[in-house]
């Protein structure tokens, strides 16, 4: 059944409080599954199925399994007829991706491939960045401004937080960007698909959640100097030990500035 048929025959009117907006261009899912690269062997997980458009790109792939969550009861009423379908290798799950254990309800390789609602996408992503490496890639679609800070670089205005957490885990590139017309209901913002992989060279000296801490600190107050923004973890005399510029703002510094940073921050723990 075409999909216009499915969002009528179900009353699949998008939902402002869920974030949805749905993407029925089957070319164009069809090339984000394309540029994903999931292949034989690899068990997909999709995050906000809808009405299926992704999903049936997705089915139409050679990957060996799809697993869909659906928060919206409605959405996963339509997409029942695809698990009868392809049966065995779909998996529907009625429930929030916020407390769904991925890593559970999928067998490695795995990879994540997305329209992800836009109220609740950067949180998707900050959740998933400690355990990238359980992952074979994410493929996610995602407001445009957020991709630019996800890829941003220092000393440019989208560098922030999201930028160097994301960049400490994962390797990204643009995929591709999407008109607001492919979408019903168009949206008010341009949205963009990125690849993350993992990182190969990311340090194993490094913890994640001491990095986070640093980093949110940092950025609390981009405006003022690291040795204010960081007073609570050691300010001067931890940016002196880790090399970097007490009166540097956190939009300046490297990846591998705050990676030393963490070292340090590290070391002094009894």
């Amino acid at each position: 059944m075409p999909l216009r048929d499915v969002i009528a025959l179900h009353g699949l009117a998008a939902r402002k409080g869920l974030g949805q907006h749905f993407l029925l261009d089957l070319n164009l899912t069809g090339r984000i599954v394309k540029e994903a690269g999931a292949g034989q062997g690899v068990h997909v997980i999709e995050i906000g199925a809808g009405p299926g458009g992704l999903t049936r790109s997705i089915l139409a792939s050679p990957a060996s399994h799809l697993t869909a969550i659906e928060k919206d009861p409605r959405c996963v009423l339509a997409l029942e007829p695809l698990v009868k379908v392809y049966k065995g290798r779909f998996t529907l799950i009625e429930g929030d991706a916020l407390t769904a254990d991925l890593i559970a309800l999928s067998a490695a390789p795995r990879a994540i491939i997305a329209n992800l609602p836009y109220n609740v996408g950067t949180t998707l992503l900050l959740s998933w960045l400690p355990v990238l490496d359980q992952f074979q890639s994410l493929t996610l679609m995602l407001q445009t401004e957020v991709v630019d800070r996800l890829l941003a670089k220092p000393d440019t205005d989208a560098y922030c937080r999201l930028s160097v957490l994301t960049q400490f885990c994962a390797e990204g590139r643009r995929v591709m960007k999407l008109p607001a017309r492919a979408f019903t209901p168009p949206p008010k913002v341009e949205s963009t698909v990125v690849h993350l992989t993992p990182r190969k060279d990311r340090p194993d000296d490094v913890v994640f959640e001491t990095l986070q801490k640093i980093v949110t600190a940092a950025f609390a107050q981009p405006r003022k100097m690291l040795r204010t923004s960081l007073k609570a973890m050691g300010g001067e005399a931890l940016l002196e030990q880790a090399g970097v510029d007490p009166s540097w703002r956190a939009g300046q510094l490297s990846l591998q500035a705050f990676e030393a940073l963490v070292r340090v921050q590290q070391k002094k723990r009894p």
